[in-house]
């Protein structure tokens, strides 16, 4: 499961949800409140808890830094009306000769069923979306069988609340549910600085046995653009997560290694 709460970061949450479908597995996710006011600010994006999957499919898909077009501007155009221009006269045929008769073709072989190849097949296939208010929803549940949870990014606001056991919305009670289940959470803080409060709760989520990973990129992998930032953090918390992936170069003990030509080539490629 994913939780977006409202602090600054939706692109990692982006790059975190294209890594889960990239990996074939299927996510529950939920957007707080104050996460549909950051999403809008930060993409342009309206999120509808009902009508999402257009609004996720534009968010999934959008280059890091660049404007997301409006719904109606991804439309392909209408083709202009062309002129009717006459047909010519059709000439009587000429007689030919019968054709053979053609071989029976061969029968195919049965295909085998495809696997989402494109973001909206695996959006419709894998995604599912909870209002943050439907606390009936099956992740507010132990028995509802989940992997884990993700809260990425994750306010100060959400970490006190997941801290503390508030549960005051889906998002908080579904990382409740996964601590008291003994299930893997990884929380994403994007803030600084920490007061001591923020800090005590991030103690307190360790202690209760989540992960506690900030939105801290790392440089050794050779970055050249935020888009390679956003996914460095990504990738360290599908890590953090138990998810394959290959969102960035790995460390090897090869000082300067990210540096080499043939590397940078391979990044950019």
């Amino acid at each position: 499961m994913v939780g977006v709460s409202g602090a600054s970061g939706t692109p990692y949450a982006a790059a975190v949800l294209r890594g889960l479908l990239a990996a074939g597995l299927p996510v529950d996710l939920v957007l707080s409140r104050a996460a549909r006011l950051t999403l809008l600010d930060e993409t342009g994006i309206a999120w509808h808890d009902v009508a999402w999957q257009q609004p996720l499919e534009r968010w999934l898909s959008a280059p890091l830094g660049e404007p997301v077009p409006d719904a109606a501007a991804t439309s392909p155009p209408a083709r202009p009306a062309q002129p009717v221009v006459p047909a010519p006269p059709v000439l009587p045929a000429s007689p030919a000769e019968p054709a053979e008769p053609a071989e029976p073709a061969e029968p195919a072989e049965p295909a085998e069923p495809a696997e989402p190849a494109t973001l909206a097949a695996a959006v419709e296939t894998l995604v599912t979306v909870h209002a943050s208010g439907n606390l009936a929803a099956p992740t507010s549940s132990g028995s509802y069988r989940t992997h884990g949870m993700i809260v990425v990014p994750a306010s100060t606001a959400c970490l006190a609340g997941i801290a503390l056991g508030l549960s005051k919305d889906l998002l908080q009670r579904s990382a409740d549910v996964t601590l008291k289940e003994g299930r893997r959470l990884v929380v994403v803080p994007r803030e600084m600085p920490y007061t001591g409060a923020t800090l005590r709760h991030m103690l307190t989520l360790h202690d209760a046995g989540a992960v506690v990973a900030p939105a801290s990129p790392g440089f050794y992998a050779g970055a050249r653009t935020a888009a390679d930032l956003v996914d460095f953090v990504a990738g360290r918390v599908l890590d953090a997560a138990g998810v394959d992936h290959a969102l960035f170069r790995r460390w090897t003990g090869e000082l300067g290694h990210a540096r080499r030509p043939d590397q940078a080539a391979r990044r950019t490629g």
